[in-house]
């Protein structure tokens, strides 16, 4: 089964949560197994052009279910997926992008965080994971 709307509600819950202890303004984006946007959150005072790049992430995280940073070093010159990033739409191959998992370990789902650094982005986005009960 997929991510619930419920869920998807309580990881952004959690990533706010994380982007404002850290004082920072984000936009985050929860989607289901099959990759289609189940919530969005835009923080007050977020970049707009950080909106589709936190959709990608979260769906970057799904297509390939794993962290968007691991597969950003994958996709480096002369690595195994170099030019994958033009793939599917475009995807986004730095941090802030991670599958949800049940706890069989099933990917549900993934979450999307962009607005700061992408060591920030991925911290945020990890408290969303965390904040799904």
């Amino acid at each position: 089964m997929g991510i619930t709307l419920a869920q998807a509600e309580q990881a952004i819950a959690a990533a706010k949560a994380k982007s404002t202890e850290l004082g920072l303004k984000m936009n985050i984006a929860v989607v289901d197994a099959g990759a289609n946007l189940v919530a969005f959150a835009r923080q007050d005072g977020a970049w707009l052009g950080s909106v589709d790049i936190s959709i990608k992430k979260a769906k970057t995280a799904r297509f390939f279910d794993m962290n968007t940073g691991d597969l950003g070093q994958a996709s480096q010159p002369g690595g195994s997926l170099y030019n994958i990033e033009h793939s599917n739409g475009g995807l986004i191959t730095f941090p802030g992008g991670i599958p949800i998992k049940d706890a069989t370990g099933e990917v549900i789902g993934g979450i999307g965080v962009s607005g700061s650094t992408v060591e920030n982005d991925h911290a945020v986005a990890q408290a969303g994971v965390e904040g799904i009960k």
